[in-house]
């Protein structure tokens, strides 16, 4: 099955882009689908071959699971490759214009519909860009 692709553009430098994507105290911040859900923790061995996991909870306490795998391509700025169980993802950094692109491009799982996971994805990476540039404008003069 086709990879499924999500992506957004953030108004802010690469270097704060890069830097919130990977700090676990930052994914706990942005790392949910919707407002009922929250990450509680995030771990982050950003190397090929360290490890990441963030555990994700329903707030109401209903269901909660750890979203983990192993990183198999870093380059610092431009793009992160992981595989999760039998599935991969990607994510690639990129410059537009005064902010930064981020595409997101991950295998399917079998269980829900593709419409539903890029739903899901998608809300998440547009939390990501509301935090960062929540983010970067209160370090602005």
């Amino acid at each position: 099955m086709e990879q499924i692709i999500v992506e957004t553009t953030v108004a802010a430098p690469i270097e704060k882009v890069w830097a919130i994507y990977t700090s676990p105290e930052d994914i706990k911040q942005w790392n949910a689908a919707s407002d009922d859900w929250h990450t509680t923790r995030a771990e982050v061995d950003l190397r090929e071959g360290g490890r990441f996991c963030s555990r994700m909870e329903a707030k109401d306490g209903s269901f909660g699971f750890d979203f983990e795998g192993t990183y198999t391509k870093v380059v610092t700025r431009e793009l992160i490759e992981y595989a999760f169980g039998d599935r991969s993802a990607q994510v690639r950094f990129a410059p537009a214009g005064s902010g930064v692109k981020v595409t997101v491009s991950f295998d399917p799982e079998s269980e829900n519909p593709v419409e539903m996971q890029r739903d899901g994805w998608q809300a998440i990476l547009a939390n990501f860009k509301k935090h960062v540039e929540a983010k970067h404008a209160s370090t602005k003069p």
